[in-house]
């Protein structure tokens, strides 16, 4: 026998139940479908409306003459909150629909059906009004463009004042579109380019003057920019624009004017007509140090600014040190005289490099030894120093104070130091003896022998020799002051002969050949900086306790890994504040990674070969760590320390590698998702290789925030499992690149069509043909934003080195050494 069960449920019940949901919710409810019919087609009107305006905005902004009122700006971002809001109901429109029961008059839950119905209702409402707010008779209002901008420059011109003129009056001839000035730096070409743009001043009506500084590094969108700023049209949508759509606008603007375009210390050909500068009738004038540049400008009138005369420049001192210093002593005229007499273009290097020279103390290593704070006085001490004797020049932006080099006084440095001039032998120096610092950086120099009395000596550059195989073991002996020496990059350079080297602080062996780092008790006593990174002939380091000063030090891609010796060595350095490391010991990296002392110093670590006792990766957060690098590991899981330890001790903070901005993973076959990334704000650029059980980057159950915000780099390679990057768009304000190769599953890029902001540095990479053709789009207007910026790249592959997976350390040696 079977048993039932009866339910009774009166009919009074049941009509009260359907009388509520139709009197309460029911309008929300049994109108939707009618709501969000007619929010389809206000919304169709609504961008209808806005696609006027905009254009209306553009066709007039670019007269260069008018700007979009406020209101309209506030109207056009009303539309596009409303048009958020509606993609966002659409999304689910289907479901809520389907949800609906009794023919749409109630629903299979009430309360959800309610608050969807609600929302249609209110932003049906909102963009009716809005739209009834978009007939617009007016959009634009006029700008006043300013024509000329007076340049401030200092009153005197000594010596130039002919040449003013004969600039001034060669410009203003009809025959003449481009002119050029060229001289050595510093003789005064730009002030000379300032007074003729100052002279427009008094010729107002006739030309507006635009007035660009380009500098060596030619950069085409930027020279753009300060036009398009200076003829009024330039906003942040114009500026997302690539270079041939600027050139155009820029040309349908200067086209209806006449114009003088002063483009200031070019070091190379200025194609004008890439930047929509096209001439007639129009004028064009630079200064640059070559005349070659001016042959490649093809000018109509090229002139030289030289040194001032002997006459001239006395005219010019006198001018500048006042008639109450000359009178000070009867001699000092006459020495004076002599001085600006040398202010010629064969004498102001050596000139300059007295003035440096006779800088009192010792500018270059800064000794830490006592407290940071007094360093860091010391800096201000040193550059206030070199800005009084005019080597460096104040300057000020945003409220930011800075310095800068002058052109002569880095022409000057370039020459004292003698850097890449191909020498193959060591300069014949007549007395060692007073020889202070020297730089032989990237030469040619094979051999260096002899030992040479260099009592003076504190500084010596010798980086970058790349055929330098030998340095005599007698070299070093009586060089007792020596502070710094970089012998980076001399990748032949297998041995060193660090003999009576008591006074080094400063010592850069990082991409040499270097087989054995020996330290005795009585060498290197004082050394600050050790940089041993990249050295994969390493083989043995002995002696770095005995580096007791010692605070930043470079091990990472070198051959020699961390070991329980060496780590327990390092726990002794009790001033170490940096810390690179490779490590290929699941024990050893528990150790290391146990050691407070040692993690906050940690800015770049390689770990490698972990094998499969290591199931669980456990990273501890620390402020410094700035590069990681997992090759050849075979844990299945990477986590992150629930809680830090802050660095005054204080208490626990929020896990996150604030300053970690380069991570490289390659050959970890076991893991399944990098969701950790998302405690790593400001990376920059992320690297995934050869991972194959990699299914996604960011998960979804996992992930505690939104990563990427910062990510300017992302390549992914021969990941074959890889699926997803994360699981819907993402915001990338910087990202510049993405590369991808070897991934056939991933189907889907987390972009839409507001994802990127910079379209004109913007690309996709891929090595497959077929595989861009399978990307399963956001939407349409994301495959049409996106298509254009993708290319076929044959040559993308970058292979991991098996045989010594932990050397993959890209660009592992950039820290110290630069």
């Amino acid at each position: 026998m079977g048993s039932c069960l009866s339910v009774s449920i009166s009919c009074d019940q049941v009509v009260n139940q359907i009388s509520q949901c139709l009197s309460v919710n029911g309008s929300y409810i049994y109108n939707l479908s009618e709501n969000l019919a007619a929010l389809h087609k206000e919304m169709e009107v609504l961008k209808a409306k806005r696609d006027d305006v905009q254009a209306r905005i553009s066709r007039e902004e670019f007269t260069g003459r008018r700007q979009m009122l406020a209101q309209v700006q506030v109207w056009l971002k009303n539309v596009l909150d409303i048009e958020n809001q509606f993609n966002d109901l659409l999304r689910t429109s289907t479901i809520e629909l389907q949800r609906l029961c009794c023919c749409g008059l109630c629903s299979k839950n009430v309360k959800m059906s309610y608050c969807y119905g609600k929302r249609v209702n209110r932003l049906l409402k909102v963009a009716k009004r809005t739209s009834s707010q978009g007939e617009l008779d007016v959009v634009t209002e006029e700008v006043h463009v300013t024509e000329v901008e007076e340049i401030p420059i200092q009153p005197t011109i000594v010596g130039h004042e002919t040449l003013l003129e004969r600039v001034w009056n060669r410009l203003m001839d009809d025959g003449v579109g481009v002119l050029g000035l060229y001289g050595m730096g510093g003789v005064g070409k730009t002030t000379l380019l300032a007074r003729i743009n100052n002279k427009f001043t008094k010729t107002r009506g006739s030309f507006v003057v635009i007035w660009v500084v380009v500098s060596k590094n030619l950069d085409i969108l930027r020279i753009q920019e300060d036009i398009a700023k200076k003829l009024g049209f330039w906003n942040e949508e114009w500026d997302k624009k690539n270079e041939n759509r600027r050139a155009l606008d820029i040309h349908n603007v200067l086209k209806r004017r006449k114009f003088v375009l002063f483009l200031d210390d070019i070091w190379a050909k200025v194609n004008l007509p890439t930047i929509g500068v096209i001439l007639n009738g129009c004028k064009v004038a630079f200064t640059t140090r070559s005349r070659d540049v001016c042959g490649r400008m093809e000018v109509d009138e090229l002139m030289e600014v030289s040194c001032l005369g002997p006459d001239k420049a006395w005219e010019l001192f006198q001018k500048k040190v006042g008639e109450s210093t000359l009178k000070i002593h009867a001699d000092i005229p006459d020495l004076a005289r002599q001085v600006s007499g040398k202010c010629m273009k064969d004498e102001i290097l050596p000139i300059l490099k007295y003035s440096y020279d006779s800088l009192n103390g010792e500018v270059g290593f800064i000794d830490e030894s006592q407290s940071r704070e007094r360093a860091i006085n010391q800096v201000y001490e040193i550059l206030g120093t070199l800005v009084r004797a005019c080597l460096l020049v104040e300057g000020e932006m945003n409220n930011i104070s800075y310095v800068t080099m002058h052109d002569v006084v880095r022409d000057m440095a370039l020459w004292i130091v003698q850097a890449g001039v191909d020498l193959r032998n060591m300069p014949d120096v007549k007395n060692w003896k007073a020889v202070r610092k020297m730089s032989l950086m990237r030469n040619d120099i094979e051999r260096i022998y002899g030992s040479p009395e260099c009592t003076q000596l504190t500084t010596l550059f010798l980086q970058k020799n790349q055929s330098l195989v030998h340095i005599s073991h007698g070299f070093f002996i009586y060089v007792p002051m020596l502070v710094v020496l970089d012998l980076s990059g001399n990748v032949h350079l297998s041995e060193l002969p660090l003999f009576q080297l008591v006074s080094l602080r400063y010592l850069d062996l990082s991409r040499t050949s270097l087989e054995q780092f020996h330290v005795g008790l009585q060498e290197l006593g004082k050394l600050i900086h050790l940089n041993l990174e990249s050295t994969r002939k390493l083989e043995s380091i002995s002696g770095i306790l005995n580096l007791s000063s010692l605070r930043p030090l470079g091990l990472q891609g070198s051959s020699k890994t961390l070991d329980m010796s060496l780590l327990k060595e390092l726990q002794l350095l009790e001033y170490l504040e940096k810390l690179t490391i490779e490590v290929s010991s699941g024990i050893v990296l528990e150790k290391l990674l146990s050691s407070h002392m040692l993690v906050k110093c940690i800015q770049k670590v390689g770990i490698n070969n972990l094998g499969e006792s290591t199931k669980v990766l456990t990273l501890q957060t620390t402020c410094d760590l700035r590069r990681l690098n997992l090759s050849g590991c075979r844990m299945g899981e990477i986590q992150i320390e629930s809680k830090t330890l802050s660095p005054n001790n204080t208490g626990f903070t929020t896990p996150y590698f604030t300053n970690l901005s380069r991570i490289d993973i390659s050959i970890c076959y076991l893991l399944k998702d990098l969701t950790w990334l998302v405690f790593a704000p400001n990376l920059v650029d992320l690297r995934v290789t050869s991972s194959h059980q990699l299914e996604e980057i960011i998960s979804k159950e996992k992930a505690a925030s939104v990563p990427f915000q910062n990510l300017r780099s992302l390549y992914l390679s021969h990941s074959p499992m890889l699926k997803s990057i994360c699981w819907s768009p993402l915001s990338f304000p910087c990202l510049s690149k993405i590369s991808i190769e070897g991934c056939l599953m991933l189907r889907k890029i987390p972009l839409d069509s507001n994802s990127v902001v910079r379209f004109d540095v913007f690309s996709i990479e891929h090595r497959e043909e077929e595989w861009i053709k399978e990307v399963e789009w956001e939407d349409e207007a994301t495959q049409l934003r996106f298509l254009p910026f993708c290319k076929l790249d044959p040559g993308l592959t970058v292979k991991p080195n098996k045989s010594n997976t932990h050397t993959q350390s890209i660009n592992s040696v950039e820290g110290s050494n630069q």
